[in-house]
């Protein structure tokens, strides 16, 4: 996060606005605290597979599309294990 010059308290906002776009359009129900994780957790592990094809994303707008796809990829990997 620091090198994309995010703080932690962006972290959080940018995270939970990640995480409450990726339950909109996943269509589940959670709640803001799991929104923020899954925003914040998804950017970390979306940000780590985009890194292996050579894609890197910056800044804000680059933290919240990697925490946005990042959380819809949580969310799905959430659902296999639930059934």
């Amino acid at each position: 996060m620091e090198d994309a010059g995010v703080g932690w308290i962006a972290a959080i906002i940018i995270g939970g606005v990640a995480g409450w776009l990726a339950e909109q359009f996943m269509k589940s129900n959670l709640g803001l605290l799991m929104n923020i994780v899954l925003g914040i957790v998804g950017a970390i592990v979306a940000n780590a597979l985009l890194g292996l094809v050579g894609v890197s994303l910056g800044g804000w707008i680059g933290y919240l599309i990697a925490g946005f796809i990042g959380a819809c990829i949580l969310i799905a990997i959430g659902r296999m294990f639930r059934r």
